[in-house]
């Protein structure tokens, strides 16, 4: 993201300033018509000075162009180096009034924008940035485009769900070539959560996928969460249960039997896990070659009578042991749901992973 301060650092053009250093010789005099009363300031004489001067020569730009758009720059950037944003904003806000078709308008209501940030008044800034983007053409200074610096800033600042997905949208569609596009397809998803458009977020989180390197700030997981997400929507959920104890008393009975094969179909066909507890949660190493049945002896497999301690209602751990020599003791786990684009399977459980070895 561009630095609005960098942004606004633009060279005063050479004939301004001869211009400038000519009437400062001059010592001319305050003219009330040119230099209102509303944007007098009570600072030094030579700001005073200043200012006179450059509405002198403003006064004398009264067709749209380049010279008068310098002059304005030029008298906003006077009130800011004197830290007089009020007045900044009561010229900028003004101006933009009394001149509809200024071609430069969305530049000004931009630095409006930015006085308003520097008053610590984020949410009027917010104001101007939506204010700008839907009712302003976009211009580009110095290679940025204003409406892409406004988009940027209303997503750090809009607190509705609603607008920052109008905003991520706006961002993917007009300018697809800047920012980290994986970034905002992952942080679009997460918002349509927010409001509960889950068509809409498996949709993002797929074209996320396309992403794989993207680095989500906030969000370390962030490949992997969208990648169970729509691994899951895409299939057919038909190894879940309604009740936990229902699950789990399927699993002891096979676990009795001693059929390995047929346990092994009660396990959840997407993103299923078996790691160490050391292991982090998106360490799916070894799953491919993971064969259940490769890890039971010809003794007896057991189980604890109850779910482990630290089992809650939305997941659940059931000792058992009699694997192989090398990890007798694993932890079958078992998960809630959390699928609300599917009233059928969300709040349903499933038997997601297995932990090897004894808990701590």
């Amino acid at each position: 993201m561009v630095s609005m301060r960098k942004f606004f650092a633009a060279l005063t053009p050479f004939y301004l300033l001869a211009a400038l250093a000519v009437l400062i010789t001059c010592g001319s005099e305050i003219n009330e018509d040119v230099y209102p009363d509303k944007y007098f300031t009570g600072g030094a004489r030579q700001e005073k000075d200043a200012l006179t001067n450059l509405f002198e020569l403003l006064s004398e730009e009264p067709e749209p162009g380049a010279a008068r758009f310098s002059l304005v720059r030029e008298i906003a950037n006077e009130y800011k180096r004197i830290n007089d944003y009020s007045r900044l904003i009561n010229f900028l806000s003004g101006w933009v009034d009394e001149h509809p078709d200024d071609p430069f308008n969305t530049y000004y209501l931009f630095m409006t924008a930015y006085a308003y940030i520097e008053m610590d008044a984020a949410p009027v800034a917010a104001l101007y940035f939506n204010l700008i983007v839907k009712n302003y053409p976009d211009l580009v200074v110095r290679g940025e485009s204003i409406h892409l610096i406004c988009l940027q800033q209303l997503i750090n600042l809009e607190d509705k769900p609603s607008q920052k997905i109008w905003c991520y949208e706006e961002l993917l569609s007009r300018f697809p070539e800047q920012g980290d596009k994986g970034v905002t397809w992952f942080m679009l998803a997460k918002t349509y959560e927010q409001v509960g458009g889950w068509n809409q977020a498996i949709s993002a989180y797929t074209q996320f996928l396309r992403y794989y390197a993207a680095v989500v700030p906030g969000f370390p997981e962030a490949y992997t969460y969208a990648k169970q997400m729509v691994d899951f929507n895409n299939s057919a959920k038909d190894w879940t249960f309604e009740k936990l104890d229902v699950l789990v008393d399927t699993i002891k009975q096979n676990l009795d039997s001693g059929n390995i094969w047929r346990l092994w179909q009660y396990r959840a066909r997407v993103n299923f896990f078996a790691r160490s507890w050391a292991q982090a949660d998106s360490d799916d190493s070894g799953m491919t070659e993971f064969n259940l049945s490769s890890f039971g002896n010809s003794g007896k497999l057991r189980y604890a009578a109850n779910l482990s301690p630290g089992s809650n209602s939305n997941e659940a751990y059931l000792r058992t042991w009699g694997w192989s020599q090398f990890t007798p003791i694993w932890y079958f786990y078992f998960r809630k749901i959390y699928f609300p684009l599917d009233p059928d399977i969300h709040g349903r459980w499933e038997w997601a992973g297995v932990y090897y070895g004894e808990r701590f």
